[in-house]
């Protein structure tokens, strides 16, 4: 892709961020004021489901391709999340369609800025045919 392509490590870094951001503040709203639980602390319950989304926050911030990646993993807790919702809570189901919606574009700014940086850095994985080359020629089979 060219530096002047819309998607670029820099916009997808931006996009990344944004979505994560909107996200996180999306979770908080919807759990601590649009609709809290009614038996459960509203706070405390807050607080659980944000501490997942600030686990990888640090390498976020920082940049780090490996952390994009792996936030991923914490991102589908969110999305199972709002499936769930989605299928079973008629009340709910525009807060559940928002929180998809915003889990959805952290997932793709995530993969696409892993990627893109990983590249940038150097760091890619070898196609299997050639690992396969190279092991053949090694061990002469």
């Amino acid at each position: 892709m060219s530096r002047n392509s819309p998607i670029n490590t820099a916009n997808m870094r931006a996009f990344a961020l944004s979505a994560n951001f909107a996200l996180l503040f999306w979770v908080g709203l919807w759990h601590g004021y649009l609709s809290p639980h009614p038996h459960i602390n509203p706070y405390a319950l807050t607080v659980a489901w944000l501490i997942p989304l600030l686990l990888p926050l640090p390498g976020i911030l920082a940049g780090k391709p490996y952390t994009h990646a792996w936030a991923n993993f914490v991102l589908m807790l969110y999305f199972l999340h709002a499936l769930t919702l989605l299928y079973a809570d008629e009340g709910e189901r525009w807060l559940a369609l928002a929180e998809l919606i915003l889990t959805s574009f952290a997932f793709v700014g995530n993969t696409v800025y892993a990627r893109l940086k990983g590249r940038d850095m150097g760091l890619k994985l070898p196609r299997l045919s050639s690992v396969e080359k190279k092991e053949r020629e090694r061990f002469g089979k």
